[in-house]
């Protein structure tokens, strides 16, 4: 009953996932090709944003570790050319938070802030 109350002291063990950064314009490419024979997900972060911040932990938390696709984190405010380039290259309106499915070169799906975590992603893979 106590630790439903005051918590567990037991530390909390933070799930990580395999992020890899987007950072570069050039690393759009190497997502398009990778996406032919594997599903990459972008996913675009303000980190100044509160709405972005919870979505984010939503995600994180619900993400299976046992995905078979890529996981790209795009920083919104440190990288505006990339995400202004991810809009052109995959042809979807700028949103944030957002999260971007990409397979066979193409966006075959995308959400953004609460959608992103209502996502079904097994579908995809």
């Amino acid at each position: 009953m106590f630790k439903k109350l005051f918590g567990s002291s037991e530390p909390k063990v933070e799930k990580v996932l395999p992020w890899q950064p987007l950072s570069d314009v050039s690393q759009l490419s190497t997502i398009a090709e990778r996406s032919k024979t594997k599903t990459q997900l972008i996913f675009k972060h303000s980190t100044r944003c509160g709405i972005s911040s919870m979505v984010m932990k939503q995600f994180v938390s619900a993400y299976d570790l046992e995905s078979k696709a890529d996981l790209y984190y795009l920083d919104l405010l440190n990288y505006r050319d990339v995400s202004n380039e991810v809009g052109y290259k995959f042809q979807v309106m700028h949103q944030s938070p957002q999260l971007l499915v990409i397979k066979n070169g193409v966006v075959v799906a995308h959400a953004s802030h609460g959608g992103i975590n209502e996502m079904n992603l097994e579908r995809f893979e």
